[in-house]
């Protein structure tokens, strides 16, 4: 079993082992990582932060559980631009640094382990956690609650103020679901290295992972591009075609796919 099969048979287990799966597309890009020294690693973070948890009912237990992983250090990695071992979890327990998405995963984990009601919510450009029922968010990098109104804060930071807050962006997050936002970021990161082969290797996860968008298509069409693989973009370009209905990208697609070189070959 490859590391590709050992993630995704993560997701076929009960419960869902979602942060060894997250380790194991760590391994894709680095077969040094072991999975099985670094779960040994959350086992001993485990023992760590729950000596020091208060005695507290275990659905009030959240926010203190993501301020001691902060008191531990981890953190949201600030570094500008940022690097894609911000998103390899191997890499973020190493340095107790990375993106809110996995410091989301490694508090959804100890939760688990604990028995300490806590859930992703896929908040766009910023990833946050819920208690079940209760009427606020958690920010995973360092526990602040976040009511409505700091919501629309955030967003508009991350987007800007035309951009409405809505029911969609409050939604609970599935394991799966924060695999595949976790295979766009890394496609993003490494390609923005200029590491197209390791993007590639992202991009070809989102799509085994599904539903695509629009934009996988488009992202993984302009990877092939950089690694001058013309059929391969016309593949993804002529399926982004398909599943857009914005007249102005269609014109944009459309002129794309004239400027390669024909899918037919004559044969010698």
């Amino acid at each position: 079993m490859n590391s590709r099969q050992a993630c995704l048979a993560c997701l076929e287990r009960e419960p869902i082992a979602l942060l060894e799966a997250t380790l194991w597309i760590a391994a894709e890009h680095d077969r040094s990582v072991e999975p099985a020294t670094c779960l040994a690693r959350v086992h001993e973070l485990q023992r760590e932060v729950s000596t020091h948890l208060p005695i507290l009912p275990l659905n009030e237990l959240a926010q203190p559980l993501l301020r001691q992983l902060n008191a531990l250090g981890f953190q949201q990695d600030e570094y500008h631009p940022l690097r894609p071992q911000a998103a390899l979890m191997d890499k973020v327990l190493q340095r107790r640094r990375g993106q809110p998405l996995l410091l989301a995963i490694l508090a959804l984990e100890l939760a688990r382990r604990l028995s300490i009601p806590l859930e992703g919510v896929n908040f766009p450009g910023h990833f946050l956690l819920r208690v079940p029922g209760a009427d606020h968010l958690l920010d995973p990098c360092g526990g602040r609650r976040l009511y409505p109104a700091d919501c629309r804060e955030l967003l508009a930071r991350q987007f800007g103020p035309q951009m409405q807050l809505s029911a969609e962006h409050m939604r609970s997050a599935s394991p799966l679901q924060m695999l595949q936002r976790l295979s766009r970021n890394l496609r993003q990161l490494h390609s923005s290295n200029d590491n197209h082969l390791a993007a590639l290797v992202d991009a070809e996860r989102v799509m085994q992972l599904g539903p695509v968008q629009v934009g996988d298509y488009l992202a993984r069409a302009t990877l092939y591009q950089h690694l001058d693989c013309p059929q391969a973009e016309r593949f993804d370009l002529e399926h982004a075609l398909l599943l857009t209905d914005d007249p102005i990208q269609r014109l944009k697609l459309s002129e794309r796919l004239g400027q390669l070189p024909s899918a037919k070959r004559s044969i010698h």
